[in-house]
């Protein structure tokens, strides 16, 4: 699949707080009523968090003093098609890989990933008929995985270059998680590199394996990220120091939780869930929402970006995040 597409973008530019005159102008207005925010998020068990927010009420219960009546919540398959509707400006808040925001940002998308969602979380699976010995063993075979710019995309090729593994002699499929699943098991691909839980569907179907975890790939690795958007960071700060607190208070459910967790997440995907208490226990992964544990993977990130020509630009860290409200929210 081609790079992320660029997407014409409209400038929504930066409403500056006039001072007070005793009269309400036209920006303040506009300020004071946003009342819908508008959630994307990906079928994951990396995801939970925004999962739980939903479920247990806190979305509506906690934002509902600032103003906000609707929240709508909108699934994407992986993260590039997500970034591309942020980028379109359908989108207020995004639970994303921290990859594609990369790109998106690049392309001139104005967001700023504010806290982190969670680290590790993937898995190479393998056909039962394929040997692994290493990762030089892969050459020749053909592996599904998540679009270009994705997590998956970036910590697969960056193993297999630090494992001098020529990618070339490696057929690589831009994949959704539910073509990957049907295209191992189907024998139209040798082997997937996927985030959880569909390594655990794989493997609950009783025909592939589970090679290696991604946390070996490269361990610590930022997966999930809470990107907001930079004009809502700007116009409603003490809102976006809500959001995020009811992230943390979602996160720390889960890692209390993890067996209602699992419910949850089975009943709002549809998702079965035997495999969601699998994923769960049996995964590398970890749910966090402290920033800072993502920051030096995620400007590699931008770096092999670059190296690969997903991105012409580099990126530094101020141009991806924005952790001064997680720190306030975390006071």
């Amino acid at each position: 699949m081609a790079v992320l597409a660029a997407v014409v973008v409209m400038s929504l530019g930066c409403i500056s707080s006039p001072e007070k005159t005793g009269t309400t102008t036209s920006s303040e207005k506009e300020i004071s009523n946003i009342t819908t925010l508008r959630i994307g998020y990906q079928p994951s068990t990396h995801q939970i968090a925004e999962m739980v927010a939903s479920a247990k009420g806190w979305w509506a219960e906690d934002l509902k003093p600032f103003g906000i009546v609707k929240i709508e919540e909108k699934e994407f398959q992986s993260g590039p098609p997500e970034m591309q509707a942020m980028l379109a400006g359908a989108l207020d808040i995004a639970y994303v890989g921290t990859a594609p925001p990369i790109t998106a940002i690049s392309q001139g998308l104005d967001a700023k990933i504010v806290a982190a969602v969670n680290i590790n979380g993937s898995d190479l699976v393998l056909k039962m008929d394929k040997a692994y010995r290493n990762p030089k063993s892969l050459e020749g075979l053909s592996l599904g995985t998540f679009p270009a710019g994705s997590i998956q995309d970036i910590v697969l090729k960056k193993w297999l270059k630090d494992n001098e593994v020529d990618i070339s002699k490696i057929k690589i499929h831009a994949l959704g998680p539910g073509e990957a699943v049907t295209a191992i098991e189907a024998g139209k691909v040798d082997g997937v590199f996927l985030p959880h839980p569909s390594p655990s569907k794989i493997e609950l179907d009783g025909k592939d394996r589970s090679v290696v975890k991604s946390g070996e790939m490269w361990p610590d690795h930022a997966c999930c990220s809470l990107l907001i958007s930079g004009k809502l960071i700007r116009e409603q700060p003490k809102l976006v120091e809500q959001i995020i607190k009811t992230h943390m208070k979602a996160t720390d459910y889960i890692n209390l939780n993890p067996e209602d967790a699992a419910k949850i997440f089975s009943q709002k995907t549809k998702q079965n869930l035997t495999v969601a208490k699998n994923s769960i226990r049996d995964w590398d992964g970890k749910w966090v929402s402290d920033p800072a544990v993502q920051i030096p993977s995620t400007v590699e990130y931008a770096k092999i970006d670059r190296q690969l020509g997903y991105i012409n630009k580099s990126l530094t860290q101020g141009d991806l995040f924005d952790i001064t409200l997680y720190e306030k929210a975390s006071a």
